[in-house]
């Protein structure tokens, strides 16, 4: 089984080409994290949220999460119109996301307005962003999104399936997923120089660990126009991964579901996710590949006794509730990924 971490220390020897990705899932801000999080004097508190596995997005060269929630000034809500504080953003921030997604079901909660407050958070605070835009002439200023990682061009795209039956009114713009506009934003990308697309896309039934016929016909149809990467968002549990062989030579990767990265779902299988690493690289003839794709499994521990909600490894979570978890996950992955293994770190590497 190939190692990622190897795959670096032999780049490091051999000199190859090589850029990490890591992309988790849907970063949520329910009520009681809202209350767990704020402080005396309208101050909040994000500092333990994520420092157990920001280790995990600091080792790779870009780190990518899909913000499910708008960012604004007070009422500071949850479910099912959310609305989170400024500072929930720069915790992710110091945590080493570099790529933040915004197109999702929850993205007009709090209606035009709302979107346009989470683009001037986002952009305040310098973080890149795809999905959603001020108005549809900025999305045309801004797109293709191409990413310099480590001298690999990669073209970034975001869709949703829709925002829960709510419409922008005041001209802001969603990208939702429409073939037509999908093919021209790759085609743009491509003649941007991109050497990799990699789609992210906001589909799938709700707490269902099984892609639907809807998501497997929009997958191949992303494979069959030359996306290599396709991950999804959106069930809120785990979906299986492929990666798949292209008559080519290319190799495509597709994660139907990352789960929750942070929530407080709570039930047996929302109350965590995958991360999933993935390792491109650049071959002989200089076109870049796939090399490698792997997952591991983070659980979300509840807020208790004054300590803030935490996402952790789920192998080494002392939440009883995470074996649970994690057995049911391996299950899942175990039976239906293809060429797409746990990430196993070797001592070196390991935390």
């Amino acid at each position: 089984m190939a190692l990622l971490p190897l795959i670096t220390f032999l780049g490091l020897i051999f000199g190859l080409q090589e850029a990490e990705l890591i992309f988790v899932g849907d970063a949520m801000q329910h009520a009681a994290q809202l209350d767990a999080a704020r402080r005396p004097g309208g101050e909040w508190d994000y500092s333990e949220c994520f420092a157990d596995v920001e280790p995990w997005f600091r080792m790779a060269d870009l780190a990518v999460v899909n913000l499910e929630t708008p960012i604004g000034p007070a009422p500071h809500t949850g479910y099912p119109c959310f609305n989170a504080p400024e500072p929930y953003l720069h915790a992710l921030r110091d945590a080493g996301f570099g790529l933040y997604l915004t197109a999702n079901n929850h993205t007009l909660d709090r209606r035009d307005r709302g979107l346009r407050h989470t683009i001037d958070a986002l952009d305040r605070a310098a973080l890149p962003h795809i999905g959603t835009y001020r108005t549809a002439a900025e999305r045309d200023s801004l797109m293709p999104h191409i990413r310099t990682v480590n001298g690999i061009r990669i073209g970034f795209l975001n869709y949703t399936y829709g925002t829960n039956g709510i419409r922008a009114r005041d001209g802001a713009h969603v990208d939702y997923i429409d073939r037509p506009r999908i093919s021209a934003d790759i085609r743009a990308a491509r003649s941007a120089g991109a050497e990799i697309i990699c789609a992210c896309v906001h589909w799938g039934d709700e707490y269902r660990s099984l892609p639907n016929a809807s998501q497997r016909s929009l997958a191949e149809w992303l494979r069959s126009q030359g996306v290599e990467l396709i991950i999804g968002a959106h069930p809120h549990v785990i979906q299986p991964m492929e990666l798949l062989d292209n008559p080519d030579g290319s190799r495509t990767l597709v994660v139907y579901s990352l789960g929750n990265f942070i929530s407080n779902m709570r039930t047996r299988d929302t109350r965590g996710g995958a991360a999933v690493n993935v390792r491109l690289r650049r071959m002989p003839d200089g076109t870049v590949r796939i090399a490698d794709a792997a997952w591991r499994l983070h659980f979300t521990e509840p807020a208790s006794a004054g300590r803030n909600f935490r996402v952790v490894d789920a192998y080494t979570s002392s939440d009883p509730r995470a074996e649970a978890f994690r057995a049911d996950a391996e299950a899942l992955l175990t039976r239906h990924n293809l060429a797409v293994p746990r990430l196993r770190p070797i001592p070196w590497y390991a935390k």
